[in-house]
């Protein structure tokens, strides 16, 4: 089912019962092991019985470093609910290759009971670990769609984390100082202008570049800039882009002249610049007009500035000129695995963590007041989703200004590896454009033979 649909059901699927679970005024913490951040989580009520007859440990292997206090913090209210199960969380991410980081882990034997995989390439890449989760109550309240990209054989491989969408973020103010009505930005030649604008006052303005673009994150530019492109060549489905032999480029032009925007008028440089450095030094303290990510950056910058967040933001379409201009890329960014290789009782106790997030009362507050997720799932009310970019995302879907995230069916380690690296390379000037289209049909292609 094309994504508009998905998230139509998600507004039309609404249960009577919402979303109750209340806050108590005892607190407790956590702990995520990647961080020494204690995490402060209300108490809970339970929801379900024990799921562990025994103590069980289930270790979690995970990519997103956006949502990893709060994360820590729906562990916690999990272990109050079953206080058999004891869940140790490693976050991994934010600049770092979670793909190699995995590998090394798993390499070394320390293999986590929870791991993320992308879709159709990591199922194929781990198949011989994955458990079968197409019994759990979260795979079958998972939107029609969404199960695409991990079911092999009639058998559900992953758990979705939520929907997520991205487009060129924006500043309302600096919009407003600078005269651009950010509703006229439909097509690829409006933007050109809007950046050229702003450009041009940019002393005024108090900026120093327009855009803030992070070459240096191999995934933003290799997986969700090139998705833009790929998407229409593989009429946004990832198992088209999954069996393909060969990647054409249909949308070569374009794209470059996405990123040839993105770079000209971005601050320098770009092929060293970080998502931190993008989001956290530059976007969040008004030093650029706009920077191409989605809705997973609203928890950090309300962390740095809750008023900003909430007040000063908004998402622009990210234009594919010849296809769709005035529309968002949407779709699944990971999904949650369970390692088929533990014992039945940790393989139970991981199921049971999922479950429990996504389908009891407290998991599902959680995942909409502190993960700000789009839920991947029935059962959430329409109006669970409070930052202003989710909002946008259910509302450009409802109107059918969405396409589907095909990245996820590109070969492994193609999009990070090959194309991103290469991009790193074109926008320092090492690589001419020309030869990049060359570099990845040839990488393409030879990971399909």
């Amino acid at each position: 089912m094309k994504l508009r649909k998905i998230f139509v059901l998600l507004l039309a699927l609404i249960m009577i019962t919402g979303i109750f679970a209340g806050c108590g005024s005892n607190s407790s913490t956590t702990k995520d092991t990647s961080s020494n951040t204690p995490v402060q989580t209300p108490a809970s009520t339970k929801v379900q019985e024990t799921t562990a007859a025994k103590p069980v440990t289930v270790d979690i292997f995970q990519f997103k470093v956006e949502f990893k206090d709060a994360f820590g913090a729906a562990v916690e209210a999990f272990h109050k609910d079953n206080p058999n199960i004891t869940i140790n969380v490693q976050t991994v991410g934010g600049g770092e290759d979670y793909g190699a980081a995995l590998k090394a882990k798993f390499n070394a034997g320390e293999e986590p009971a929870i791991f993320n995989i992308g879709g159709p390439s990591d199922v194929e890449t781990w198949q011989a670990k994955l458990a079968d989760v197409s019994e759990t109550n979260a795979a079958k309240q998972a939107l029609d769609g969404t199960l695409q990209g991990v079911t092999v054989n009639g058998k559900i491989y992953g758990i979705p984390y939520n929907v997520e969408g991205y487009g060129l973020i924006f500043n309302k103010k600096i919009f407003e100082k600078a005269g651009i009505d950010p509703a006229s930005i439909t097509t690829f030649d409006a933007l050109t202008n809007a950046v050229k604008t702003i450009d041009s006052k940019k002393k005024d303005l108090g900026i120093q570049a327009v855009f803030a673009f992070p070459c240096k994150e191999t995934w933003v530019t290799g997986l969700h800039l090139s998705n833009a492109f790929f998407s229409p060549e593989f009429d946004g489905d990832v198992m088209k882009a999954y069996n393909s032999k060969t990647v054409d480029f249909k949308y070569g032009d374009a794209m470059k002249a996405m990123i040839d925007l993105q770079n000209k008028y971005s601050v320098q440089p770009t092929a060293s610049m970080d998502y931190s450095t993008q989001v956290e030094k530059l976007f969040s303290t008004g030093k650029v007009a706009m920077i191409q990510q989605g809705n997973w950056v609203f928890p950090t910058l309300t962390g740095i500035d809750a008023d900003f967040a909430q007040n000063n933001i908004g998402m622009l379409p990210y234009p594919v000129k010849g296809f769709k201009e005035d529309s968002y890329p949407l779709g699944v960014p990971m999904y949650w695995a369970v390692n088929g290789t533990k014992s039945p009782e940790v393989q139970q106790a991981a199921k049971a963590f999922l479950d429990w997030l996504y389908t009891s009362d407290n998991g599902k507050k959680i995942v909409v007041e502190q993960f700000k997720f789009i839920p991947a799932y029935k059962g959430y009310s329409n109006d669970s989703v409070s930052d202003p970019l989710g909002k946008q995302l259910l509302s450009a879907a409802n109107a059918g200004k969405t396409f589907g995230w095909v990245f996820n069916g590109y070969p492994n380690g193609w999009g990070m590896d090959k194309l991103g690296a290469d991009v790193q390379l074109y926008v320092g000037g090492k690589l001419d454009w020309n030869k990049l289209i060359e570099n990845e049909k040839k990488a393409w292609a030879d990971a399909r033979k």
